[in-house]
């Protein structure tokens, strides 16, 4: 009688260990490794001229200039856009896998797995593991990879330099006090109400009133939607009439009041809310969005929350008719702080 016994291991497959070494044709024939060095070097040297030519077709590409081929409707920019840059950085991956596979060191390396904490010795090993890798790059040795990947890798960052020129004008001082620091308000516009444009005469309004305006000429932008949301955005204003006797009007802006008539801007200084919650009594206006606080009866200064700049007011006065029109622009920038902002003419309490 005979019993057949199964014979059970841990690893039923063995270990293959690492199969023998190879020499690549680049290792064995010197010749053959320097031409491999002069093709990686060609893709990394190619890169600079791509990115230059990226930045040419920036500059002197027209932008209306389109491509119309078969379905594609696409402007020539946007398309050789997508071809330097694509090919510059396929080429620098492409120099890179070469290098890796031709030129760095070739053999397999393996460690035991080892705790989560490394201990001094481990730290000192892996520095010469470090050492050992920059060793097997062969940049020693290769030095025209080492200085064409040098330019390569900087001028694959001109592309996205230039991109960031879309972002919109250099916001030098000149600029900013020719946009945002800039409204449509002028001397002799009118104030009118924000949604039927009627003119304001300062007879009609009441003690404790107050009334959602915008500068008479927004109506000139009516064709263009999107600017006159724009300049909606800087222009819209708050006008109230309190009793002169309970209010502060430093000497400054004694001639930008009429008997008790004020005009705001509407837009929080905080980070750019319309406001309009007011309060009668105590002549202050609320910020739905952070609370922050402003007192009108002493020139829009900051009593509560996180604004750290008085509301911008407009100076006014009216026409023969009575009706209100403005005296000039802002005095200063409307809306949320902004890091360049020139804060030396904005009011503080106890400003004459």
């Amino acid at each position: 009688m005979s019993t057949d016994v199964e014979v059970i291991h841990d690893h039923p497959v063995p270990d293959p260990g690492h199969p023998e070494h190879v020499e690549r044709w680049t290792d064995v024939d010197e010749e053959s490794a320097r031409r491999a060095e002069r093709q990686i070097a060609a893709c990394f040297g190619v890169v600079p001229l791509l990115a230059l030519g990226f930045v040419a077709v920036y500059f002197f590409v027209p932008k209306s200039w389109t491509v119309n081929f078969a379905d594609l409707h696409a402007p020539a920019q946007h398309i050789w856009f997508g071809l330097l840059g694509g090919l510059a950085i396929l080429l620098v991956g492409i120099g890179a896998v070469q290098w890796a596979r031709l030129i760095m060191g070739d053999h397999e390396i393996s460690e035991e797995r080892h705790p989560a904490t490394s201990s001094a010795a481990d730290r000192e090993e892996v520095l010469e593991d470090v050492h050992t890798g920059i060793a097997q790059t062969e940049l020693g040795r290769r030095k025209l990879i080492g200085t064409s990947l040098k330019v390569a890798l900087p001028a694959l960052a001109l592309p996205a330099l230039v991109t960031l020129l879309d972002m919109g004008p250099w916001p030098g001082p000149g600029t900013r006090a020719a946009t945002i620091e800039k409204t449509i308000w002028a001397e002799g516009v009118h104030l009118v109400t924000d949604v039927t444009y009627k003119r304001i005469k300062a007879a009609d309004l009441a003690v404790g009133e107050l009334v959602n305006a915008a500068p008479e000429n927004i109506k000139d932008l009516e064709h263009d939607p999107a600017e006159m949301a724009r300049a909606t955005a800087k222009a819209a204003i708050i006008i109230v009439r309190m009793d002169p006797s309970s209010i502060k009007i430093p000497e400054s802006r004694k001639d930008w009041q009429v008997n008790g008539v004020l005009c705001y801007s509407k837009i929080c200084t905080h980070v750019g809310c319309p406001i309009s919650l007011w309060e009668q009594q105590t002549h202050h206006l609320l910020c739905p969005c952070h609370q922050s606080t402003f007192d009108l009866g002493n020139s829009g200064v900051v009593v509560f929350g996180p604004a750290a700049r008085s509301l911008p007011q407009l100076p006014i006065t009216t026409d023969a008719d009575g009706y209100l029109v403005a005296r000039s622009d802002f005095t200063v920038p409307v809306g949320p702080s902004y890091f360049e902002r020139d804060s030396q003419h904005d009011y503080k309490d106890g400003d004459r």
